[in-house]
Protein backbone atom coordinates (compact mmCIF):
# COMPACT_ATOMS: atom_id res chain seq x y z
CA UNK A 1 0.00 0.00 0.00
CA UNK A 2 1.72 3.73 -1.17
CA UNK A 3 0.74 6.88 0.79
CA UNK A 4 1.21 10.49 -0.23
CA UNK A 5 0.90 13.40 2.59
CA UNK A 6 -1.11 16.05 -0.04
CA UNK A 7 -1.80 18.58 3.29
CA UNK A 8 -0.30 18.28 7.05
CA UNK A 9 -1.90 21.41 9.33
CA UNK A 10 -1.06 22.08 12.66
CA UNK A 11 -3.57 23.34 14.62
CA UNK A 12 -2.69 24.48 18.14
CA UNK A 13 -6.02 26.35 19.24
CA UNK A 14 -7.65 23.00 18.96
CA UNK A 15 -4.79 20.91 19.94
CA UNK A 16 -4.81 18.53 16.62
CA UNK A 17 -2.73 17.64 13.29
CA UNK A 18 -5.45 18.03 10.39
CA UNK A 19 -4.23 15.86 7.37
CA UNK A 20 -5.28 14.62 4.13
CA UNK A 21 -3.64 11.74 2.28
CA UNK A 22 -3.69 9.53 -0.89
CA UNK A 23 -3.46 6.29 -0.70
CA UNK A 24 -3.50 3.01 -3.31
CA UNK A 25 -5.28 0.37 -2.50
CA UNK A 26 -7.30 -2.36 -4.51
CA UNK A 27 -10.80 -2.06 -2.68
CA UNK A 28 -12.15 1.53 -0.71
CA UNK A 29 -10.67 1.47 2.70
CA UNK A 30 -12.83 1.23 5.46
CA UNK A 31 -12.17 3.86 8.73
CA UNK A 32 -11.06 1.66 10.56
CA UNK A 33 -8.17 1.22 8.24
CA UNK A 34 -7.79 4.35 7.14
CA UNK A 35 -7.14 5.27 10.81
CA UNK A 36 -4.62 2.34 11.30
CA UNK A 37 -2.80 3.43 7.46
CA UNK A 38 -2.73 6.97 9.34
CA UNK A 39 -1.53 5.87 12.47
CA UNK A 40 1.50 3.69 11.17
CA UNK A 41 2.36 6.83 9.36
CA UNK A 42 2.54 9.47 11.82
CA UNK A 43 2.96 6.73 14.91
CA UNK A 44 -0.32 7.98 16.79
CA UNK A 45 -2.31 6.28 19.13
CA UNK A 46 -5.57 4.91 16.95
CA UNK A 47 -7.87 6.10 19.70
CA UNK A 48 -6.78 9.81 19.39
CA UNK A 49 -7.08 10.03 14.94
CA UNK A 50 -10.95 10.79 13.59
CA UNK A 51 -11.01 9.99 10.18
CA UNK A 52 -13.50 12.68 8.84
CA UNK A 53 -14.04 10.49 5.38
CA UNK A 54 -12.33 8.51 2.76
CA UNK A 55 -13.12 9.39 -1.11
CA UNK A 56 -12.27 7.44 -4.27
CA UNK A 57 -12.98 7.70 -7.87
CA UNK A 58 -14.74 4.97 -9.73
CA UNK A 59 -12.44 2.82 -11.33
CA UNK A 60 -9.49 3.99 -9.67
CA UNK A 61 -6.95 2.32 -6.96
CA UNK A 62 -6.18 5.72 -5.24
CA UNK A 63 -8.21 7.22 -2.15
CA UNK A 64 -8.71 10.45 -0.88
CA UNK A 65 -8.40 10.33 3.41
CA UNK A 66 -8.87 13.25 5.53
CA UNK A 67 -8.16 13.21 9.27
CA UNK A 68 -7.67 14.93 12.61
CA UNK A 69 -4.77 13.29 15.02
CA UNK A 70 -5.48 14.62 18.22
CA UNK A 71 -2.72 15.09 21.00
CA UNK A 72 -4.80 12.71 23.65
CA UNK A 73 -8.17 11.26 23.69
CA UNK A 74 -9.60 13.90 26.40
CA UNK A 75 -8.74 16.34 23.27
CA UNK A 76 -10.73 14.71 20.54
CA UNK A 77 -13.47 13.91 23.32
CA UNK A 78 -13.77 17.42 23.95
CA UNK A 79 -13.95 18.77 20.12
CA UNK A 80 -15.51 15.88 18.26
CA UNK A 81 -19.12 15.73 17.81
CA UNK A 82 -20.75 12.45 19.84
CA UNK A 83 -21.97 9.54 17.75
CA UNK A 84 -25.62 9.63 17.47
CA UNK A 85 -27.07 6.48 20.22
CA UNK A 86 -29.89 4.89 18.56
CA UNK A 87 -32.65 4.72 21.17
CA UNK A 88 -33.52 0.91 21.84
CA UNK A 89 -37.35 0.62 22.43
CA UNK A 90 -38.32 -1.86 25.15
CA UNK A 91 -41.05 -4.20 24.02
CA UNK A 92 -43.71 -4.28 26.46
CA UNK A 93 -46.08 -7.76 26.75
CA UNK A 94 -49.23 -6.93 25.35
CA UNK A 95 -51.01 -7.77 28.89
CA UNK A 96 -49.08 -5.02 30.61
CA UNK A 97 -49.37 -3.06 27.48
CA UNK A 98 -51.75 0.57 28.46
CA UNK A 99 -55.02 0.50 26.00
CA UNK A 100 -56.47 4.30 25.99
CA UNK A 101 -60.19 4.67 26.50
CA UNK A 102 -62.37 4.79 23.61
CA UNK A 103 -63.41 8.54 22.59
CA UNK A 104 -66.89 9.19 22.89
CA UNK A 105 -68.59 10.93 19.69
Amino acid sequence: MKDEILEHIKNPLLKREEVKLIVTADKTPTFLDAAKIISDKFKKNEENIAVKNVKGKFGHETFLIAAHLYNSREDKEKIEPKPKVKKVIAETPIETAVVAPEKKK
